[in-house]
This record gives structure tokens, sequence and C-alpha cells, in this order.
């Protein structure tokens, strides 16, 4: 069915207030974290840093021993002893093995340290499958199945999936093609009958990190693996070298950034020993071409990079094309090779923001077009007809972003553009509010709503029929006012107070960078304060260049990317301002200097 006026009606039905205020004037509260009384001095750790430290819940110099021996141990996971048994026996037996992998930068990492580490532990036939998002659509589905048995495998192991994959691992087994699972998404109430399933959400899974994304969760299944064949003297008798299993970090440390699980204490330590290879010129040579494409210099590498830099160019090939082209760049042992398939990514990543640019636009010129009386929807739904399916988890990330609601964005599951009747749609929460658990709800009290779903607390993907979309809004929006309060709904940006001028030297800010790794739940360092604008001027139609002087006469460089200030023509009138800002380093033409990076400005009135 070919729909007709789409944006109007759907959006129009849909969305929440008059978007063009919210979108360009939305006030933030910022609030400045607690610290601790009596925050005890980190050894070598100033003090500015020491109380960041306690704020994120450090007060301990252990655990700031990012090192590989503090990791959890691997005997506490759930089925990991059965899966290392199942994979053993095939490596040994020189059986076929076949890795599904998803077709995410999480997906793609997993992929390629699995079939590159079985690879060097003696496995002689080891292929991967990845599936493509418009055909098979996520997870180790009955097509991928039989697409993996015209190979005639003896063994599956999922990768980053297959938690939740019913039919495909029962159609595997009824095939007699034995199957190992390793993800980390949450499982439901009942699970496949796969002969192991290592997954550290499961709820009678004792591992002590619960945050593991998919690369390290197969991570330790191969680090137990090694351990299990050392033991059987697998390698000196087939006179193999041991595998070093830390020289796959890099890969581990992209995907979980990438996939934005939080970095509690044992991700940090992956993350961070990941970083380390890459900063030294360790990394495989894909890894490092992706930076050499963007522009950035591996020796300077910190988290932000693989989920900013590298994360989206490898996430490219899954949006638009083959996430195999992601993988064969990871996998890639030559240098010129890598730098090949790296520019194709990078190619892809350009064409991936152009499409993002115009579902942008469509999304806001249909809100700001809303009706300012109608009720306010305290969950977002989008759709429209020619939406790219794999845009739509970065269209309804910016959206949230802008409105501090839950979105949901819907495109259509068929390339074809008159065949509108499966919707695929992904998902993007707020504080607050679980996304699997409220599609959960939905499901259990609309059983007839949605086809399949799934996902994690802030993000999850879905399906279902065009015909339902509207009861499926109206659900969602009851759903999520039952889950949250009307504060839940009012942008909170969070601030490690103000930050001495004096104390915005090069120095502390390069202490700044490498103090983490940053990211998810453990937030890279916000500071907030009130500065005069001593100068300012547009970038790029879109970027806002300020010069700001916050007392004391010494002024700092700072940008503000797409400005809501420039979009809405008032570049050149700011005089004072309110900022919270991330200080960093600007290197050009071999000079170096303090940049602070303003993730919100509001104006100061006298």
């Amino acid at each position: 069915m070919l729909l007709q006026h789409a944006t109007l009606f759907i959006i129009t039905f849909y969305c929440p207030f008059n978007a063009k205020k919210v979108y360009l004037h939305m006030h933030k509260e910022i609030i400045r974290r607690e610290v601790p009384v009596d925050v005890p001095l980190l050894p070598d750790t100033p003090a500015f840093l020491s109380r960041i430290y306690a704020s994120r819940g450090v007060t301990d110099a252990s655990e700031l021993a990012l090192v590989l021996r503090h990791l959890a141990p691997s005997d506490t996971f759930k089925d990991i002893n059965q899966a290392v048994a199942v994979i053993a026996s095939c490596v040994m037996s020189g059986q076929k093995i076949i890795v599904v992998g998803d077709f995410d930068a999480d997906g793609a990492t997993s992929t390629t340290l699995a079939v590159e580490a079985l690879t060097a532990m003696g496995a002689q036939s080891c292929d991967y499958l990845v599936p493509d998002r418009f055909k098979f659509g996520y997870g180790l589905t009955p097509e991928i199945v039989e697409l993996a048995a015209q190979q005639n495998p003896d063994l599956i192991i999922t990768v980053d999936n297959g938690v939740s994959s019913f039919e495909g691992v029962a159609l595997a087994k009824s095939l007699g093609i034995q199957v190992v699972v390793t993800d980390h998404h949450l499982p439901a109430e009942h699970l496949p009958d796969a002969d192991a399933i290592v997954n550290p959400a499961q709820s009678d899974c004792g591992f002590l990190s619960k945050n593991l994304a998919g690369v390290g969760v197969i991570f330790y299944v191969l680090s137990a693996l090694r351990s299990r064949l050392r033991q059987l003297n697998w390698f000196e008798n087939q006179g193999i070298a041991e595998p070093n299993l830390a020289d796959y970090l890099d890969l581990v440390a992209l995907g979980t950034v990438a996939d934005l699980v939080p970095l509690d204490y044992n991700n940090r330590i992956l993350v961070e020993q990941g970083i380390r290879r890459i900063r030294a010129g360790r990394a495989r040579p894909g890894i490092l071409a992706l930076f050499e494409v963007a522009g950035r210099e591996y020796k300077n590498a910190v988290a932000s990079d693989m989920g900013f830099v590298v994360g989206p160019r490898l996430n490219a090939a899954g949006r638009l094309n083959d996430m195999s082209l992601g993988i064969e760049c990871l996998r890639s042992h030559d240098m010129l090779d890598a730098k090949q398939r790296a520019f194709e990514l990078h190619s892809l990543n350009s064409e991936r923001r152009q499409i993002e640019d115009e579902m942008r636009r469509d999304a806001e010129a249909s809100l700001a077009a809303i009706d300012t009386e109608e009720e306010d929807r305290w969950g977002v739904v989008l759709f429209e007809p020619h939406w790219h399916q794999g845009v739509i988890g970065i269209l309804a990330s910016r959206v949230k972003e802008k409105l501090h609601r839950p979105v949901i964005a819907f495109a259509p599951e068929s390339d074809d553009p008159e065949n509108t009747e499966f919707l695929k749609g992904s998902a993007r929460s707020i504080p607050g509010l679980h996304m699997r658990d409220a599609l959960d709800l939905i499901a259990k009290r609309h059983p007839e709503i949605l086809q399949k779903f799934g996902g994690h607390a802030m993000a999850a993907g879905m399906t279902l029929r065009y015909e339902h979309l509207a009861q499926f809004a109206s659900a969602f929006d009851a759903i999520v006012r039952e889950l949250l309060v009307a504060s839940d709904l009012q942008a909170v940006l969070y601030s490690d107070g103000e930050l001495a001028a004096q104390d915005l030297t090069e120095r502390n800010v390069d202490l700044l960078q490498r103090a983490g790794p940053w990211g998810q739940q453990f937030p890279e360092p916000a500071f907030d304060g009130v500065a005069i604008v001593a100068s300012q001027r547009v970038l790029k139609d879109k970027h806002l260049k300020l010069v700001l002087d916050f007392g004391g006469g010494q002024l700092f460089d700072a940008i503000q990317f797409s400005s809501p200030f420039v979009a809405e023509g008032l570049a050149g009138s700011l005089k004072q301002v309110r900022v919270l800002y991330r200080p960093s380093i600007n290197e050009f033409r071999g000079r170096r200097s303090v940049q602070l990076m303003i993730d919100y400005m509001e104006p100061v009135h006298a």
C-alpha cells in the first residue's frame, strides 16, 4: 500500500507539541554532581580530579588500576564450561564452525574476534555470516540458518545475538547443527533450546559484571576456550603458537564503547587496555586505517573516538550496505588493503550523514507544523514511508536528545516504497524508562500489535504491521505516562562544577582525557560557568565559534556544533552566556591550545 500524505497524518497524529519551540529553545536544567564530604586525595592525582572520580563512586586508588589481572573471573559465567566443551570438541576434531554476528559495530567486532581467534587456535574451518538487515533482519533467524546449512556446519556460534532466536535455534538443532549462543541482550522468560547460552543478563548468571557488550562476552568465552585447549596440550601437540588474546583487545574496546554499554570497572579495564594498544600502534590495520580516513591521530586515541569516529564509520556498512564490508576491514592484515576498505566505509558514512540530515529535516518540519493546542505526547512515534530503516536508530536518538522524550522512529521493512505492510522501529529512551520492559508491557497487554521486539534499557528494536501503528502509538504513550512522572521529562545535564581558569591548562586537559576511559555511566567530565562572549562567528552555516572570558581576562576558544542559535538566526546577539562544556585540545598546524566543546548554552540576561 502506498501512503499518500503520510507525513501530515502520521506525524501530526503521533507527535507531541510545538516542536519548533521545543527543538530550539528547550531549557535544560544543569545539576552539579554530588561529591562526598572529605573526599580522599588519590595518590598522584590533582584535587579536582579526585573530586571527579569521587562523584562517580571511585574513592580508592585500587579502582584506578585498570589492569587485566583485575578482570572478573570467567568461572562464574553460567554455561561457559558447557560452551567451551562444545567449541573445543569442534576445534579439535576439525569440524566446520560458522559464526553468526550482528550488523552493528559490536556485532562486527565480535564476529572478527571470534573468527580470527578460533582460527589462531587451530580451527580448520571457521567462517561467518552476518544477516543483511534489509533481507533477514536481526539475529539467528530461520532464513540465516538455512543459508548457513548450505555450508554443512557442525556448530553455529552466535555473537551479540541469539538469546531471542527461538525459531532459528530450533531449526538448526533439527538439522543436526549444534548451537552455542553468546549474547548480552536481555532474555525473555524462556530461552532457546541451544547447547549452551552464555549471557551475563540471565538472572541466574553469577558473573560479576552484567554490562559486558557482545564482544566482551565472546572474549571471555574464547579466553576460557584457550585455557581448556592449553590443559589438553592442544597447542603443543599441534605445534601451534598459543595466541595472546590481549592482542584482540583493540576490537573489544571498539565494540564496547560503540555499543554504549555502561563502563563499569570491568569494562573500563577492557577498554583502557584496548586503547593503550591502539595508541601504541599495536591495533589491527583496519582500526588504524579508520582513524586515518577520519583525520584522527591514533596515537592520541581516547574512548570517545571509538564512539564518534571509528564506530560510526564501521556502523555505516551495516546501516546502508552489508556489514561484511566492515568485518573484512577489521580482518585485513595488510595496511594498503585496510586503507582501501576504510575509505569505502568512510564514503558510506558520508552517505549515511546525508540521509540522516534529510530524515531529520522531515521530522523537524512536520513537528514544527503541529497545532500547539494538541494533547502533549510523552512517548513520541515517528514514521515516513520513504525513511531508510538503517538510519532510523540515529534519527530516534537525535529527536530524543532534542525533545527529551522516549522516541521510536519507524520505516518500511521492505525496500519497495509501495509495500508498507510491515514496519521496522528503532527506539531510544530517557533515564527512568526501561525501553525493553516498556515494549514487553505493550506485548502482554496488546499481544496483537508487536510481531517481535528486543533490546536494552535505553535502546530497542521492533517489527509491527502498518495497520497497528496508530494503536501502538497510543499504547506506547500510555505506557510512558504510566512509568514516568512529569519531572522525568525535564531535560537534565550534569556538571562537575566550575573549573577555575588557571586549571584550564593543556596539561590538565590532557590529564582529564587520559583519566578515563569515559563513557556510559562513567561520563566524561563537564563543567559549567558564566562567561562574557568576547567574539563569535558562524562556521559552515551551522556551528558557532566563540571566544569566552570567564573573568580575569583570560580568553578561551569554544565551539558549539550544530548550534540552535545559528539555526534560529541568533548568532551574533549573545553577550553573556551560561555554558556547559568539556575541555579539549585543539591541534592546528602544529599548535596546541585548549578549546571548550559546548554541550549546552543559554543567554544570561542582566
